[in-house]
């Protein structure tokens, strides 16, 4: 008990006197302090002595798919400054190969109380994954936000970046400079901003049949692999999900002896962190990362302050930002 104490106070940045008020629900200690104490037991692993255990905690879950996407990290930094600025700790989850899934983390928020729990990217944007850990949170009426794909059956708030503005912008930009055989190079076929990216394509008009468009893993790797094929099929632009897939491609066109962007030009998405820096630097379309973490923030506080907030999609305006990946289609 005493070294608990001496944890907790050192944590808060005060006495273990006024910790030992707090865990034994005696006054004199101010509302703030309160909830310090109380987040910081959570943040220990100390279990809340029995009378206190009816409250969530000032905690909020982060649930990220991986970090090795520089987006995720950016997600994180944003949703994680937001929270702290309202007094909430976030809880990074980040799932691993071989290691904690999805679910189990939902298990583990709900066994430390969170306030809520923010999901940016993971088994909600796959169609044809389980959700039944979703659920379990809507039951019990934990607040969610989702970013960049909704739950059909489930009315979560959703944050997300129009996909179809994003393809749209990246397709007129490759046909603008004279390609007629673009290819794309999605995620697997149940994502769901990888569908609505594909529907957009073909909805506007685009000539693309079923061998211009490749699956993928979010990896460089797979979008290394998923491009050979394309090229193999005598593509001369490449519009990719994500910037990693983007990057592959363009490995993808060296290895065959390829100039990017004279002989392919190649187009990314999210605008992730050191796009400048690649060579050739990419061009990309540009998720507005701070202003989707602050808006998911701000619907997640509203739903912990017990404050109504609009559910289905809030779409934000992608940017095409043009670096030296694409240029001008050579002349055959």
């Amino acid at each position: 008990m005493t070294r608990r104490l001496a944890q907790v106070a050192k944590k808060v940045g005060v006495s273990e006197a006024t910790v030992s008020r707090v865990l034994n629900d005696k006054p004199g200690v101010s509302e703030a302090t309160r909830q310090s104490v109380l987040s910081a037991l959570d943040v220990l692993g100390y279990e809340r002595p029995t009378q206190l255990r009816g409250e969530r905690a000032r905690l909020v879950g982060l649930v990220l798919p991986e970090l090795q996407n520089p987006i995720f990290p950016a997600f994180a930094e944003v949703i994680g400054g937001a929270l702290a600025q309202q007094g909430l700790t976030p809880v990074l989850c980040t799932q691993t190969k071989g290691g904690v899934s999805e679910a189990d983390y939902v298990e583990l928020l709900l066994q430390q109380q969170v306030s809520g729990v923010v999901f940016a990217g993971g088994l909600f944007a796959q169609a044809d994954a389980p959700h039944d850990h979703y659920r379990l949170l809507a039951e019990r009426n934990i607040p969610v936000v989702l970013i960049n794909a909704a739950i059909a059956d489930l009315d979560f708030p959703c944050i997300a970046c129009d996909d179809a503005v994003a393809v749209e912008q990246s397709w007129r930009h490759l046909t603008s400079l004279g390609h007629e055989r673009i290819g794309l190079v999605l995620g697997p076929g149940d994502h769901l901003p990888s569908r609505r990216k594909l529907a957009a394509v073909r909805a506007a008009g685009g000539s693309l049949g079923d061998d211009l468009v490749e699956r993928s893993m979010f990896s460089l790797e797979g979008g290394q692999a998923a491009a050979s094929r394309l090229l193999e099929r005598g593509v001369t632009g490449i519009i990719c999900a994500s910037d990693p897939l983007a990057l592959g491609a363009v490995r993808a066109a060296r290895r065959r002896g390829l100039h990017v962007p004279r002989d392919v030009s190649v187009v990314g998405y999210d605008d992730s962190a050191f796009m400048t820096c690649t060579e050739p630097p990419l061009t990309t379309v540009r998720q507005p990362i701070e202003a989707m973490g602050r808006a998911a923030v701000d619907l997640l506080c509203a739903q912990i302050q017990g404050t109504e907030v609009p559910h289905g999609e809030l779409l934000f305006e992608p940017e095409l930002v043009v670096r030296g990946s694409t240029a001008q289609a050579s002349a055959k």
